[in-house]
């Protein structure tokens, strides 16, 4: 079957600023067992190109596929561009297969397939194994029923087949690197990049994330033929930096460890930007230097919050101790650290909010990324807030860069002035100034470079953004109002995950 996977335009402010653009991973995981398969696939990554939608119907109708498959990167934010796309090309090609996958669809099912008849079938949780089957079936006129983890409209509507298969061997599924030409993709600064995972899903239950229950549970591939595939992208493809995708690559320190002395023993010379958990830092003290051998130049760390009581409300685990040793520790071994911080909870207060300056000043993280909380219907964070006001009803704003629910202490101008504040006293404070200007190291100092570049480019544009206006609504519904109520716990493992 001639299958094209579509890497849609992103609206989000990260896709449109940076230089810098990723392989859609998503895309080239499922494209790996289809070209094993003996299909023809090819990839239109309409993000990288920035192809406006009229744009890219034309070019999908001139390449006249049997299916096409689109990857849902922005999650909930996506979900538009997507529905869009899908009405588009079912005018242009009525006989085409249109395919969805990804985490939003995964858990909005019903509602997508309700909502856009142009969208044929649902991909549900991990689609390396069930799209294989799905095209099979597709191209000899199969039924879908018998194919776990699909969605489809049948006779009485959206119905959804057994649970999607947990892929337990990650080192068996290939990702279709030659769908890609390398040299279209870089980040950090123009290094020729790709993103990949050591490891699926997370042992965690922080209340605001739905990895755990998306993924089901922690799986890791092997260290050494990780490593192996890292040093041959390098010597065959020029690949000079991986973005880790994992949730927690660090998890195991056993297994992390072993990659890392693999890599290590490999000798390429390739570096490596991911996230993990502070704790896992603290716990890797003593092997720090081999994180900086292997060629980690840059961590991001979940830190979500400085108030210990925030950090209990979302079930975060840690403690700003260990935030704050966590940063030091990967200073001290050259390796650059960006703490994240949450904002936009209800109880949000001009009190929280210097509170939180002044702890983020106390741990002095080289980088800092600012956040809106956002309640997506996955997470168990959504229950909590179900009945709090939501401000901004436009999905493609679900991005966790705008503010979503209502601040009862602040108005959104007031909370948004704030954070834009916060970040200027973070990133302008001396110490990190003195660290883009006379840096420790040379990579430190690439990285410094880099990020401030690209951060203030976006810091303009949300100002720029702020001015034209946001769309906030002053009597928007509540979260469970906006997109309903959430199946149980039960019920979502018994659709989505095995």
């Amino acid at each position: 079957m001639r299958i094209l996977l579509i890497n849609p335009p992103h609206t989000a402010i990260g896709s449109r600023i940076p230089d810098d653009h990723l392989p859609p991973l998503g895309l080239l995981a499922l494209g790996g067992p289809l070209l094993d398969a003996g299909h023809q696939v090819h990839l239109l990554d309409a993000d990288r190109l920035d192809l406006p939608i009229e744009q890219l119907l034309a070019e999908v109708a001139a390449r006249s596929p049997e299916a096409v498959l689109m990857g849902h990167s922005g999650s909930t934010s996506a979900q538009p561009t997507i529905a869009a796309l899908a009405r588009g090309l079912r005018e242009r090609l009525p006989d085409l297969h249109v395919v969805v996958g990804g985490v939003f669809p995964t858990y909005h099912w019903s509602e997508v397939l309700d909502a856009e008849p142009a969208i044929d079938v649902v991909v549900r949780g991990e689609g390396e194994q069930t799209v294989v089957r799905l095209i099979h079936a597709l191209e000899q006129g199969l039924p879908l029923a018998a194919i776990p983890g699909l969605a489809f409209r049948g006779e009485q509507g959206p119905e959804a087949t057994g649970s999607a298969p947990v892929i337990t061997d990650l080192d068996a599924q290939r990702v279709g690197w030659e769908l890609i030409d390398h040299a279209d993709y870089s980040y950090y600064g123009g290094r020729r990049a790709v993103v990949l995972q050591f490891s699926r899903g997370c042992p965690h239950t922080c209340t605001y994330c739905g990895q755990f229950d998306f993924w089901t549970r922690w799986r890791h591939r092997d260290p050494v033929l990780f490593a192996k595939e890292i040093a041959s992208l390098y010597r065959m493809h020029g690949v000079e930096l991986i973005n880790l995708a994992d949730e927690n690559p660090t998890a195991s320190r056993r297994h992390w460890r072993a990659f890392l002395e693999a890599l290590i023993a490999e000798d390429v010379p390739v570096a490596l930007v991911g996230s993990t958990r502070a704790d896992d830092i603290v716990r890797d003290a003593d092997i720090l230097h081999l994180y900086r051998e292997a060629g980690v130049v840059r961590f991001l760390l979940g830190m979500e919050s400085t108030d210990p009581e925030t950090l209990k409300f979302i079930n975060k685990g840690g403690s700003t101790t260990h935030d704050r040793e966590a940063i030091r520790l990967l200073r001290q071994h050259g390796i650059l650290s960006m703490a994240t911080w949450v904002v936009g909870f209800q109880q949000e207060t001009p009190a929280s909010l210097l509170h939180g300056l002044r702890q983020l000043l106390a741990y002095d993280p080289d980088q800092v990324q600012t956040l809106f909380v956002t309640p997506h219907r996955w997470t168990p964070f959504f229950d909590e807030v179900a009945e709090t006001r939501v401000i901004q009803t436009d999905p493609r704003r679900w991005d966790y860069k705008h503010q979503v629910l209502e601040c009862e202490a602040l108005s959104p101008a007031q909370l948004f002035a704030a954070v834009k504040a916060v970040e200027v006293l973070v990133q302008a404070r001396p110490q990190a100034l003195r660290r883009i200007l006379a840096p420790s190291d040379p990579e430190s100092g690439r990285g410094m470079r880099w990020y401030t570049r690209m951060g203030r480019r976006v810091w303009f544009h949300e100002v720029a953004e702020a001015l034209a206006g946001w769309g906030h609504t002053r009597a928007g519904p509540t979260v469970r109002q906006l997109w309903g109520a959430k199946p149980s716990r039960r019920l979502r493992r018994r659709i989505y995950s095995a």
